[in-house]
């Protein structure tokens, strides 16, 4: 141990009695005496029964604030699950064909919906994924020009 590490350490006062107690132990031993005289008062002892009294009513105040708001968590909780549970839609069968037709294939593109199920156009093709998309049925990404749907 260095030197100066060395004069950071509790030293007990030197005492010439070698019986003598040293300061610290003295102030402790002091404190405590001082403090089983305090509660053999019968008014201190009140008072302390009093704080106690008043801290208990505090916590438990604080506690009824968190389990109401609590509560209230749960609540939006449970009303968001409900929002968020699919109901079962009801489509029309050509769009549960075309949901089938995506969960086979993986991915698909309006030209490919259009050539299975034999639609004029892209178009009416096209209108019918981005339906199925906004129901949450298929997801969609674009890459480049086209756009591609799956579940």
């Amino acid at each position: 141990m260095d030197d100066n590490n060395k004069d950071k350490l509790y030293k007990p006062n030197a005492s010439t009695d070698s019986n003598a107690k040293s300061g610290f132990s003295y102030e402790i031993e002091r404190d405590i005496q001082e403090n089983v005289q305090k509660f053999k008062d019968p008014i201190v002892l009140g008072e302390l029964v009093y704080k106690l009294l008043e801290e208990r009513e505090n916590t438990n105040r604080i506690l009824k604030n968190l389990l109401a708001k609590i509560e209230a968590l749960e609540q939006k909780l449970e009303i968001k699950q409900q929002m968020e549970e699919p109901e079962e839609l009801l489509v029309p069968e050509i769009d549960e064909k075309i949901i089938a037709f995506v969960k086979e294939s993986g991915k698909v593109t309006a030209e490919d919906v259009r050539a299975k199920f034999g639609y004029k156009g892209k178009n009416a093709a096209s209108s019918r994924l981005n339906r199925l998309y906004e129901l949450g049925l298929v997801k969609k990404k674009q890459v480049g020009k086209k756009v591609f749907f799956f579940l």
